[in-house]
């Protein structure tokens, strides 16, 4: 699985060629608790790596969820938006939050690994 990792903590899986697909990572989900909203962006919309895309909302608080790197949403997760506890459950796989085409595939060297983003996580 090609996953990379943001500060933001969202997670990205480039094994796919036609679109990436982007969600929270586990430590996220962890710090929110029960997540009861989500807010994704529109298809078609573009976003600059670091652009606030999306929300989620949990019984303890609301986060923005950032764009890893910068491209065009291709698809949202409708399963997640009507029932957002997916973010929860499996926040690695049916929890993803939407795909994107990256428009600059070197941004990917930005982001950390699993090994370098569980090492940043326990410290975050």
């Amino acid at each position: 699985m090609s996953v990379k990792f943001s500060k933001d903590h969202e997670w990205i899986n480039t094994a796919k060629a036609d679109a990436a697909v982007v969600g929270i990572t586990q430590h996220a989900q962890d710090a929110l608790g029960d997540v009861v909203f989500v807010d994704l962006p529109e298809v078609g919309a573009t976003f600059a790596q670091g652009d606030v895309a999306g929300v989620v909302e949990s019984v303890k608080a609301a986060a923005d969820v950032y764009m890893p790197v910068s491209g065009e949403i291709v698809e949202v997760n409708e399963a997640l938006r009507a029932d957002p506890s997916l973010a929860n459950s499996d926040p690695l796989g049916e929890g993803w939050f939407f795909k994107v085409r990256p428009s600059d595939a070197a941004q990917l060297d930005g982001l950390m690994d699993e090994t370098a983003y569980a090492a940043f996580a326990q410290n975050a």
